[in-house]
């Protein structure tokens, strides 16, 4: 296992569909063992595969606060998500904000659905059929994100989108080939 930098807003991998997975071999299991170390490493909840610059539909989760069957740690493959309607009401700072290993120490509120259903595949090729609800909802929804090409700051509301603008320029995000360093580089929340 290996931490891999993790690649920040304006790569353009961030920026665009993750091809599926079409054979899980060795190369595919290296991969979701680095993701892990560097997910472990970065302090954080969740890391798709583009984050680590491979355009590739693959997420790991490692969440212990859920009271749900679902597993508190673990790898989806060629993910689908099925969600419960998404809120109307602007999102609540305190309640609904959200960061992003790829856009380093910024935070911002972000409505989501309360209810996700997750299938797809783990290592062995085995189908994976869990739920998850209210933050660990939100973690799968915002890894699986990635895997579309976008990241949370690119759906927020208009009010948060101008804060966000301000900050990506202030922090030059919006250039490619920039990269931080888990356990080498600063932790940019703090932890």
């Amino acid at each position: 296992m290996a931490v891999r930098p993790i690649v920040i807003y304006g790569e353009p991998v961030l920026h665009q569909r993750a091809a599926e997975v079409e054979v899980i071999d060795e190369e595919i299991k290296t991969l979701v063992a680095d993701m892990f170390e560097t997910m472990d490493v970065a302090n954080g909840v969740g890391l798709a595969a583009p984050q680590v610059g491979v355009g590739l539909r693959i997420f790991t989760f490692n969440f212990d606060e859920h009271d749900d069957d679902a597993p508190h740690r673990g790898v989806v493959i060629n993910p689908r998500l099925t969600l419960s309607k998404i809120s109307g009401a602007a999102p609540d700072p305190d309640e609904h904000s959200e960061g992003c290993l790829s856009a380093p120490g910024l935070d911002f509120p972000l409505q989501r659905a309360d209810y996700a259903r997750v299938q797809g595949l783990d290592m062995d090729g085995n189908e994976v059929d869990f739920e998850a609800r209210g933050w660990f909802a939100r973690i799968m929804q915002h890894e699986y994100s990635h895997l579309d090409g976008k990241l949370y700051v690119d759906m927020l509301d208009p009010k948060w989108t101008k804060r966000w603008k301000k900050a990506q320029k202030k922090e030059g995000f919006n250039t490619p080939g920039q990269t931080w360093m888990p356990g080498v580089d600063p932790d940019p929340f703090g932890h």
